[in-house]
């Protein structure tokens, strides 16, 4: 199991890259997280869970399935989250206190990961946040790790200072279960000489009995963020540029990983933002509402509006496509009501049940400057309560638009190389098996692996 002594310590990306480095090892390897918050979630087969088990299940090359992300927090402001659970929204366990869920959330946690156990030889286990908050009752990593009797590598971002005091702590404050199985640690994102590291480590282990695992460098890699909120700089070919509308519920901005190797991206925030821009995205929104107001406070509606007048392109995907129409309507309380842009006349009802599918789907034909699209065949997911009613301007399925304005419930476009070669004239290539490896070989070059096959022996 990977506990970190902080959040953003690095446990998903070094999850990851063990999942592909036992992968390689010949390992029927899989990951788990009990428990993610995240808005940045995918589709697969009985519901959706989060980005970074998605991805994990990709590096150890195995079908994504809910099993490996059974509860999901998916934050709907800066104090309440949807609680998915098995893939599906729990609304009762929405409006439920946080301190009261733990009881109808880890029967389906440990069921989750007992299943995987009798599937794969190893699990990979993803931690969340520290497991020595000891102010919280904590079922994903100290109850997790009792439940799964597993070893526990303790990561420490060394890059923000005070890793040595971090992990000392932690050690000393989680439950004596947890201590016990600790045996080891690594100091992630790592600049510099780690000949300096010494005495140090030497006096972590003399006190706590934790081994270094090894020294992980600062990675520069091609994965998307958990949360999707991180362009990358890349050797982009082209010379378009495409601006990313975000909003503070923005959702699913993951899917645009792969947009920043065909154009230059950037994001917007402020109606100039939008000046020199060849595409606007209006991306997912996890509260179409709150992201409306959001927008008419920063003067981006009128913005996009003077864009849709000069025929400029738009395109809204999902919540993104629903504040393109007239309104959306909320009788049931889901989510909230709200006019919307009013650029398309197309209107959405929210609805309690929450729609979670993978599609394959052929593309419509599409009007002016989205023309190279028509036809192609891809794959994408849909992840959404509202239901668009099709007005007057209804291109196909899941398709709506007129001139320069596109809107759809589909995520994921923007992940095919065929869709970006069409729009851009530049066809990338695929970046996510490339980083896979590269992360495998990092483990490789900087951790101790016997160590490592050491801590695993047990259940394999």
């Amino acid at each position: 199991m990977i506990v970190g002594c902080t959040s953003s310590a690095g446990k998903s990306l070094i999850v990851t890259a063990l999942c592909r480095w036992f992968e390689r090892q010949g390992v029927d390897v899989a990951p788990f997280k009990a428990q993610n918050m995240s808005n940045n979630a995918r589709v697969v087969h009985g519901g959706e869970i989060g980005l970074a088990q998605w991805l994990q299940s990709l590096a150890a090359r195995k079908e994504p399935t809910t099993e490996m992300n059974p509860v999901l927090l998916k934050p709907e402001s800066d104090t309440r989250s949807q609680v998915v659970v098995n893939g599906q929204a729990r609304h009762d366990l929405t409006a439920m206190a946080w301190q009261d869920r733990g009881d109808s959330l880890w029967a389906p946690m440990h069921e989750a990961f007992d299943a995987l156990v009798q599937k794969h030889e190893l699990i990979v286990i993803e931690g969340a946040g520290s497991p020595a908050e000891i102010n919280l009752q904590d079922l994903v990593n100290n109850r997790m790790m009792e439940h799964a009797d597993a070893s526990a590598l303790l990561v420490a971002d060394i890059d923000r200072g005070g890793a040595f005091a971090h992990l000392y702590g932690t050690w000393s404050l989680v439950p004596e279960s947890t201590r016990s199985r600790m045996g080891a640690y690594v100091l992630n994102k790592f600049r510099g000489d780690a000949a300096l590291l010494e005495p140090g480590p030497s006096m972590m282990h003399e006190m706590t009995g934790m081994q270094l695992a090894g020294v992980l460098p600062m990675l520069r890699h091609s994965l998307p963020d958990e949360e999707g909120a991180t362009i990358r700089e890349t050797p982009y070919r082209g010379n378009t540029v495409v601006g990313i509308v975000r909003y503070p519920f923005s959702s699913n901005l993951d899917e645009f990983h792969l947009l920043a190797y065909a154009t230059k991206v950037r994001w917007v925030t402020e109606a100039s933002d939008m000046d020199g821009c060849d595409l606007v995205i209006l991306p997912g929104s996890k509260h179409v509402a709150a992201d409306m107001a959001w927008l008419r406070s920063r003067g981006l509606d009128d913005a996009l509006s003077r864009r849709a007048a000069d025929g400029r392109r738009i395109i809204g995907i999902c919540g993104g496509c629903m504040m393109l129409g007239e309104e959306v309507l909320d009788d049931e309380g889901v989510e909230g009501a709200t006019s919307g842009l009013g650029l398309l006349p197309i209107k959405t009802i929210i609805d309690p049940v929450k729609i979670t599918k993978c599609n394959e789907i052929r593309i419509p034909k599409l009007p002016g400057g989205f023309s190279g699209l028509s036809g192609i065949v891809t794959s994408g997911y849909e992840i959404r309560n509202g239901r668009v009613l099709d007005g007057g301007c209804r291109l196909g399925p899941q398709f709506w638009g007129l001139d320069s304005i596109v809107a759809t419930t589909v995520h994921g476009l923007f992940e095919d190389p065929k869709v970006l070669e069409a729009l851009f004239g530049t066809r990338p290539d695929l970046v996510l098996e490339r980083t896979f490896d590269e992360l495998a070989d990092t483990i490789e070059e900087n951790l101790d692996t016997e160590l490592l096959w050491e801590m695993v022996s047990r259940q394999i």
